[in-house]
C-alpha cells in the first residue's frame, strides 16, 4: 500500500485519537473541538482500541518506510496514548493512598462536632441499655425476643466450637464469613448514612437502635459463662466497625444539614455543597468495615489466650486513634 493511500484511510483514527488524547489532557483543543460538536465517536470507551490500532499503523509505517514525518507525528500519539493509559492507572493509585493516608482523616477532624453528635447518639443509648441488661438479666427480653436472645447465647457459648456464628452458619468456612460480615457491616454503615436524606431522622434512629441493641448484648453477655468468649472476641474488630459505624453517622448527619439548614441557598444546593465531605467519611467508614469483617472473620474466632487478643484489641484501639489524630497532618501543623 502506497503511504497515500495508508494515510487517507487511517487518517479519521489519528484525528480521533489525536481528539480523544486532548480531551484527556484537558488541553484547550478539546474545548474547542467538543463545542464545534462532532461528539459522535469520541467517547473514551473507545480509547484502548483505538490505542491498539494506532500502535499497529506506527509499526506498519516504519517497516515500510514511510516518510519521516509520518512515522514522527505516529509515535508522538504513540507516546501520548501510552502515557495517558498508564499515568491514569497510577493517578488512581497514587489518588487511593493519598486518600487513606490523608484525606480521610482530615475530613474526619474537619467534621469534628458531627462525629461526636454521632457518637453521643449512639454511646448514650448503648451505656444505659447496657447498665441495665446487666444489673438486670431479665430485662434483655424487653430489647429482644426469646429466640433472638438465644442465638445471642449460642454464638457465645464456651460449648460452641466456632463461637459468632449461630446454628445456621457453624459450618460456614471463615472465607464465607468473611463475605458475610461485609454484606452485613456496610448494610449497617450505609443505612445509617443513607438515612440522612429523611432530613436525619433515619441516621438518628439507626444510631440509637444500634447502640440500644449492641448496649444490650453487651451487658447481657458480660454474665458467666458468655463473657468469657463475647469481649475477646469481639474486642479485635471492634475499633474499625464501632468507629466506622459512628463515622456512617456523622456523614448521615451532614448531608441532613443541608436539608434541615440550607441558609439562604435551596435544599438541592445545599445538598450538593455538603454531598463532597458527606461521600469522603462514608466512603473511608466503608474500608474500615471491610478491615473489620476481615479481622472479625479470621482474627477474631482464633483460639489465642484472652490476654493476647485483648493485647491485640489494644493495639488496634490505638493505632485507630492515632490514625485519625495525627495521619495527614502537615509538619509544623
Amino acid at each position: 500500500m502506497h503511504q497515500e493511500q495508508f494515510e487517507k484511510l487511517y487518517e479519521p483514527v489519528w484525528k480521533q485519537m489525536d481528539l480523544q488524547l486532548a480531551r484527556m489532557m484537558g488541553s484547550k483543543k478539546s474545548q474547542e473541538q467538543q463545542v464545534q460538536g462532532d461528539s459522535a465517536g469520541h467517547e473514551f470507551a473507545s480509547f484502548p482500541a483505538n490505542y491498539k490500532k494506532l500502535c499497529n499503523h506506527y509499526a506498519l509505517a516504519k517497516s515500510r518506510q514511510y516518510s519521516p514525518v509520518l512515522v514522527a507525528r505516529l509515535h508522538h500519539l504513540v507516546l501520548l496514548g501510552h502515557q495517558c493509559l498508564y499515568t491514569s492507572k497510577r493517578s488512581w493509585f497514587r489518588n487511593a493512598l493519598v486518600f487513606i493516608a490523608a484525606g480521610f482523616p482530615q475530613a474526619v477532624r474537619q467534621n469534628a462536632r458531627y462525629f461526636y453528635l454521632s457518637l453521643l447518639i449512639f454511646l448514650l443509648p448503648a451505656t444505659v441499655a447496657g447498665y441495665f441488661t446487666y444489673t438486670d438479666p431479665v430485662m434483655i427480653y424487653s430489647i429482644m425476643d426469646d429466640r433472638q436472645v438465644s442465638r445471642m447465647e449460642y454464638m457465645y457459648d464456651p460449648q460452641n466450637k466456632k463461637p459468632g456464628r449461630d446454628m445456621e452458619r457453624t459450618a460456614e468456612t471463615n472465607v464465607k464469613m468473611f463475605g458475610f460480615y461485609i454484606r452485613h457491616n456496610i448494610s449497617i454503615g450505609f443505612r445509617t448514612f443513607a438515612g440522612g436524606m429523611l432530613f436525619g431522622v433515619g441516621t438518628v434512629f439507626s444510631l440509637f437502635y444500634n447502640g440500644i441493641i449492641l448496649g444490650g448484648i453487651s451487658g447481657h453477655l458480660s454474665h458467666a459463662p458468655y463473657g468469657m468468649v463475647f469481649w475477646p472476641f469481639v474486642a479485635g474488630h471492634g475499633s474499625f466497625e464501632l468507629t466506622a459505624i459512628i463515622i456512617s453517622g456523622a456523614a448521615g448527619i451532614i448531608l441532613a444539614s443541608g436539608l434541615v439548614m440550607p441558609g439562604n441557598l435551596t435544599r438541592g444546593s445545599a445538598l450538593r455543597k455538603v454531598a463532597p465531605a458527606s461521600l469522603q467519611l462514608v466512603m473511608g467508614a466503608a474500608m474500615m468495615l471491610v478491615i473489620a469483617a476481615f479481622i472479625e472473620a479470621f482474627w477474631s474466632p482464633s483460639s489465642l489466650p484472652p490476654e493476647v487478643r485483648f493485647a491485640v484489641a489494644g493495639l488496634l484501639w490505638s493505632l485507630v486513634i492515632l490514625y485519625f489524630i495525627f495521619a495527614g497532618r502537615k509538619h509544623g501543623s
